[in-house]
């Protein structure tokens, strides 16, 4: 009979993580986990300490800072496979799992299911031929270096891009592979898994090749599989139940949708929402459980597409995405930046974009530009922003794939930050005291239309000590208001206490802040 080795990649949620290591072993299988270097290091430890007595738990040998689109998600996949193909040498089967997958059918099933034809599922369609990509880069994906991330590091990745394409500078797909595409969830056959490993060790230039490709975890596997196993034994299809919107972003389930799931020919579904927790604890019972029927109805794609589909028409069935998600997440965290000089702020959160791996965006409800991703037009105006604020925070949390989220705000915006900080998410706020000279003061009587090019110079200078007072007065009202977590940082400030206080803020070593508070004219108007 078929035992499976779970490959477990999560950042959160660490209750969530030991439970589902703890029910899948419950019935005989393994589980192999990768965290997060990016995660919490107590939420680590607790899983651990909780799974340390489980002889069916192992460990990736190297925990990695993993980014969308990056490298690095395939390659601490790897290592959470090379450890378990160490430790659990029974396994038959290598299935890929998040901390957001449940089972949908049980473990008896599961085992039935595998056992009853030896392939591989992955899908794999013709990466140039099919299209299973909708949008954006395609062939750019493969024939240009990408480096940096787009989503943390926007800037340097479209530059090295545009930078590579004037110049020229392409690359050649290796001559001796077809590149496929497609799902990164995955069940192999162990006989795959160690032709897969012993290529990746024979093989350094495919290596470098998909180290600088951009969203590998959807070329990596299915391109080698394919070329490492025969097509009668590949299986083009996942076994893990997940639909994307026409905006690309993967749709959450919940409680009503439990008699749906068990309706699809798929062994688990991906994503269940953390509040849905009557469907979990049901899933949860569901795996051990013997002797259950599931008659298969395969409705649930077409049925998502026709209740999203009245919309458009006018009838609409399905709610938007502002009605669902008007909470942050508790298991999310909201560093927010404030100061009255925007472009202080502007330097700082792209030294942490530079620096770190927490995704950071700036004044994003005062100015169009804000450093925001691609979100299918929800971002386009602040009008749109500031209607639904939560859900666009929300939003960019699982745009980005973090748990972390900087952004920028303005002292004066009072009621936003009481908004903020009075959700289920945990908030921190770093205020930046900003010394305003004459000069500055000035540019801000302009700026604000106090003045315009046509007012007296003694109009001005009157208005001076006025619009000082009103600007010192703000950070009062804002030390004033009770905020918990709120520090402080300054020019004028002993360099140690400015890191400190950074790195307390966005949890990093003090190296990595005091690289950030060094950044050339940080503070400078």
């Amino acid at each position: 009979m078929s035992k499976i080795a779970f490959i477990l990649l999560t950042h959160k949620d660490p209750k969530g993580v030991i439970g589902q290591a703890e029910r899948l072993t419950a019935t005989g299988d393994f589980v192999s986990i990768h965290f997060d270097a990016n995660g919490r290091a107590e939420d680590f430890k607790m899983i651990e300490a909780a799974l340390a007595g489980n002889p069916s738990v192992c460990f990736a040998a190297r925990r990695l800072r993993c980014g969308w689109g990056a490298w690095s998600l395939v390659a601490a996949t790897l290592e959470a496979v090379r450890a378990a193909a160490a430790a659990f040498p029974t396994a038959t089967h290598f299935y890929m799992l998040s901390g957001d997958c449940m089972p949908i059918k049980t473990a008896e099933y599961a085992h039935a299911f595998l056992d009853n034809e030896h392939v591989d599922y992955i899908e794999s369609f013709d990466f140039f031929e099919s299209d299973w990509i909708k949008t954006g880069f395609k062939e750019e994906r493969l024939i240009y270096r990408h480096w940096f991330n787009e989503r943390t590091q926007p800037r340097l990745f479209y530059g090295s891009y545009n930078l590579q394409r004037r110049l020229g500078l392409t690359r050649e797909v290796p001559k001796d592979i077809q590149m496929m595409i497609g799902s990164q969830w995955w069940c192999l056959r162990r006989e795959t898994i160690e032709k897969l490993l012993d290529f990746c060790d024979a093989r350094p230039d495919v290596m470098r090749f998909f180290a600088t490709t951009w969203i590998p975890d959807e070329t990596f596997f299915q391109t080698l599989v394919r070329h490492l196993v025969p097509r009668s034994e590949i299986r083009s299809r996942t076994l893990t139940y997940l639909i994307f919107t026409d905006y690309g972003m993967p749709v959450v389930f919940c409680d009503d949708h439990y008699d749906m799931l068990l309706g699809q020919d798929y062994l688990f579904a991906r994503k269940v929402s953390a509040e849905a927790i009557e469907m979990r604890e049901k899933m949860g019972a569901l795996w051990r459980a013997e002797g259950q029927h599931f008659p298969i109805s395969g409705e649930g794609k077409s049925l998502f597409r026709f209740l999203t589909g009245r919309g458009r028409i006018g009838r609409r069935f399905a709610p938007r995405f502002w009605e669902t998600e008007s909470r942050l997440g508790r298991d999310n965290e909201l560093l927010i930046v404030i100061t009255k000089k925007w472009h202080v702020a502007k330097r700082l959160t792209a030294a942490i974009r530079t620096h770190t791996d927490i995704p950071a965006v700036d004044f994003l409800f005062n100015e169009t530009e804000a450093n925001l991703p691609d979100m299918g037009g929800v971002e386009k105006t602040v009008q749109k922003r500031e209607r639904h604020r939560r859900a666009l925070i929300r939003m960019l949390f699982t745009e980005f794939g973090s748990t972390q989220l900087v952004l920028c705000v303005d002292p004066s915006a009072l009621a936003l930050l009481h908004d903020l900080t009075g959700d289920n998410a945990r908030a921190r706020m770093l205020f930046i005291e900003a010394g305003f000279d004459d000069d500055y003061i000035r540019g801000h009587i302009a700026r604000v239309g106090l003045a315009g090019e046509a007012t007296a110079e003694d109009v001005v200078t009157r208005l001076l000590p006025v619009v000082r007072a009103d600007l010192d007065h703000e950070a009062e009202r804002l030390r004033d208001s009770g905020f918990e977590h709120l520090s402080e940082i300054s020019p004028g400030a002993p360099e140690a206490r400015n890191i400190a206080r950074l790195a307390a803020f966005l949890e990093v070593p003090e190296e990595i802040a005091a690289s950030i508070i060094r950044t050339p004219y940080l503070f400078d108007d």
